[in-house]
Order: structure tokens, then sequence, then C-alpha cells
């Protein structure tokens, strides 16, 4: 029976500065259906408030779903990344260990 280490690796989450956050919010108002009227997507939460404002003057609506997205990189500390060629490390992409047998 082969042995195995498991050996903590740590990775950083960040956001990733190349891509935009989306925000966008959703009518949820009704008592039967919602309305799902949608104030589309945007890279900065003002447009989509504005838009829930407006909403709520014209319909009376108080009940949004809101939507934020990102992206997000994970990062091998500096040495590692230097001595594993990153990212074609093996095909890996654990987040929290690198598995691999202890000879």
């Amino acid at each position: 029976m082969s042995r195995r280490v498991f050996r903590y690796v740590p990775f950083t989450i960040e956001q990733d500065a190349t891509a935009e956050p989306e925000y966008e919010a959703r009518c949820v108002s009704g008592d039967e259906s919602e309305c799902g009227a949608a104030s589309g997507t945007h890279s900065d939460p003002g447009p989509v408030e504005e838009w829930q404002r407006r909403h709520t003057q014209e319909t009376g609506h108080r009940r949004y779903r809101r939507n934020f997205g990102d992206y997000a990189v994970m990062r091998p500390p500096a040495e590692l990344a230097e001595l594993a060629n990153w990212p074609n490390w093996r095909g890996r992409t654990e987040a929290r260990c690198d598995v691999r047998p202890v000879r």
C-alpha cells in the first residue's frame, strides 16, 4: 500500500482586477407571481440602485433580488509559483492542498 502525504499550500483568493464586477437587480414583488422587471447588468451599483428607486416610484413595488458577480483568481505564494511554473502546474487546481505521493 502506498503512503500519501497531504501538504498545505497557502493559496490566496483575490478578486481578478482584470475583470469588472457585475451588479443587477430584479423585481420580485407580487402576490401570485413576480413582477420580473430587471435593471440590466452594470459595472457599478449606482445605476442599479437608481433603477430600483424609479421602479418603486412607478409601481409601488418594494422587494428586489440583487445579484453581484465577480471573478476570483487563486494565487500561490510567489516562491511556489516560480518553482512550479504556475499556472501549468501539472494540471492541478486544488485550492487548499497539493496531493502527491512522497517517495
